[in-house]
């Protein structure tokens, strides 16, 4: 699709130098999550968006733990919705170069978070404020959310916001409410009353390799507490050894993995279950009576994380753990959905257009592994949800000496903007 000249005028005010600037000082921004420390990023990014003329709403989480919401006002009807987060993982070792340095060096800025992803911030902050001052037929907003990397407190909140008063989770809350009572007295062309209706779409501004991604697997984290009995190892008989229960656990969820293997979905591969974690004992000379078992569960689209836990409890149930003098307790301390979207969805393929327009490479629509924010978007506010970033999950995510390219991060700032002018014209 040619260009047309009010979308060749919005792209030729998006500004390498400056787009490189914000995100060098993104990434500058101290702090990693666990244990949570995101103020400096949402300090630097508020600001950024401040200088650049947009209203910004910051949103206690927790103590020093703001959701940032970035809003360019336009007319009436639903907007875009672009999405990220403000954590990073902990930097961690092996590093070459300075984690918070954010160095320039041909033509890719290094540092921890430069590709998951404070990249896809600053590219999507430059694509709003190269839409200024142009006609939208409904708002742009880009939510920056804390601790996507542990137990999603932050989208879980916005999600919380956006039910509990649709329209009124970001600036323009104001402007939407007047439009609602506009429509009714009849003298509005459309109402938002709901939070499927705020948004056209939504874009996940997560490291994809500039990829558009329509679907994305879910995740879920699944404790299993085995409580047995102590006793002295040289009368083994006395006790119950929560060790052996919960090596009968690990081999059920073995069993489970391979089962999920033979019904793969045609963009995401199987569900997937991996045991990453088992702590218990206390000395070699003593029946355990303690083993907690952690394991990583994966979902598709459409699976409830409530029916994987009941159906491990069945599986667990049925081992007759309690016949060795075991109890056994289940708990999900974390699960974000999966989500699909159709590939002929409007959102797709405009999204889709915008890339290719906006300087990326011809690739084919793909489904993500991974697991992002953009699937609580998906199932609770039941917009339509596409994930599409610079940088790469694969290669640059949560390594030492991360970094993005210059380049991806200045196409994905025309694709944000291209998008929000098609989608909203």
């Amino acid at each position: 699709m040619s260009l047309r000249p009010a979308e060749q005028k919005v792209l030729d005010r998006i500004d390498e130098d400056l787009l490189v600037r914000v995100t060098q000082d993104l990434v500058r921004a101290h702090g990693q999550n666990p244990p949570g420390e995101e103020a400096a990023t949402a300090v630097v990014l508020a600001a950024a968006a401040r200088e650049l003329g947009l209203d910004v709403q910051l949103s206690p989480v927790e103590p020093g733990r703001d959701n940032v919401t970035i809003t360019l006002a336009g007319g009436n009807n639903p907007g875009l919705l672009l999405l990220g987060h403000t954590d990073v993982v902990p930097v961690g070792d092996g590093w070459t170069v300075d984690p918070y340095g954010g160095l320039l060096r041909d033509g890719r800025i290094y540092g921890r978070g430069a590709s998951d992803m404070k990249g896809g911030l600053a590219a999507a902050l430059i694509a709003l404020a190269a839409l200024r001052d142009t006609p939208l037929t409904g708002p742009v907003e880009l939510a920056a959310v804390v601790d996507e990397e542990e137990t999603g407190k932050g989208i879980r909140a916005y999600i919380a916001a956006a039910v509990d008063n649709p329209g009124a989770a970001g600036p323009s809350a104001d402007r939407l409410e007047a439009e609602r009572a506009g429509a009714r007295h009849g003298s509005a062309s459309s109402s938002i009353n709901s939070p499927s209706q705020r948004y056209v779409g939504c874009i996940t501004a997560e490291p994809t390799d500039l990829q558009t991604i329509i679907a994305a697997r879910g995740d879920s984290y699944l404790q299993v507490s085995v409580h047995g009995r102590a006793s002295h190892a040289g009368n083994p008989d006395g006790g119950a050894n929560a060790i052996y229960g919960a090596a009968a656990v690990v081999a059920e969820i073995e069993r489970l993995h391979a089962e999920l293997a033979t019904a793969p979905h045609a963009l995401l591969g199987p569900a997937t279950w991996s045991v990453g974690q088992i702590n218990g004992g206390t000395g070699g000379s003593i029946v355990p009576a303690e083993c907690v078992v952690v394991a990583d569960r994966r979902l598709l689209p459409g699976e409830s994380p409530a029916e994987v836990l009941a159906d491990l409890g069945r599986r667990v149930a049925a081992l007759h753990l309690e016949d060795r003098g075991l109890t056994v307790e289940l708990a999900m301390p974390m699960e974000m959905p999966a989500f699909e979207t159709a590939d002929n969805a409007d959102l797709v393929r405009i999204t889709e257009a915008a890339r290719l327009d906006g300087g990326g490479q011809p690739m084919p629509l793909a489904g993500w592994t991974a697991a992002c924010d953009g699937g609580y978007i998906a199932r609770d506010l039941g917009v339509p949800v596409v994930v599409l970033g610079p940088g790469s999950v694969t290669t640059q995510a949560h390594r030492a000496d991360e970094s993005v390219p210059v380049a991806e991060l200045v196409t994905a700032a025309r694709t944000y903007a291209l998008a929000a002018l098609r989608l909203l014209a």
